[in-house]
């Protein structure tokens, strides 16, 4: 049997890790504002990037969701499915936007 403390940790840490993506997703976010301001180097091809990245990385992220539904694991374990597929993305896009750097006008 689970124990309710484990359950509500679990809970907890699903729902840091939710905070977490949505931080990187606003870094990710406000380095592309940026560059689309020219104020951060971004690539050329950044704009076309970012729309054609999202459809597979939620099919990715709902099919994770799903497998986990259909293997009958906790609401907090799906939503973690759920969120891999996503951070993965949005961690690799913030580093390297990051390391990208300011636009510097010289």
């Amino acid at each position: 049997m689970i124990s309710p403390y484990s359950v509500t940790l679990n809970t907890w840490q699903a729902g840091m890790s939710a905070m977490l993506l949505a931080a990187e997703a606003q870094t990710v976010m406000a380095y592309r504002l940026m560059g689309l301001a020219g104020l951060w180097s971004v690539d050329a091809k950044e704009n076309s990037r970012m729309m054609s990245e999202k459809p597979p990385a939620f099919a990715a992220s709902a099919i994770a969701a799903s497998t986990a539904m259909m293997r009958g694991e906790r609401p907090d374990q799906v939503m973690t499915a759920a969120m891999i597929p996503l951070k993965k993305r949005t961690s690799s896009n913030a580093k390297r936007l990051s390391r990208r750097g300011p636009k510097m006008f010289l």
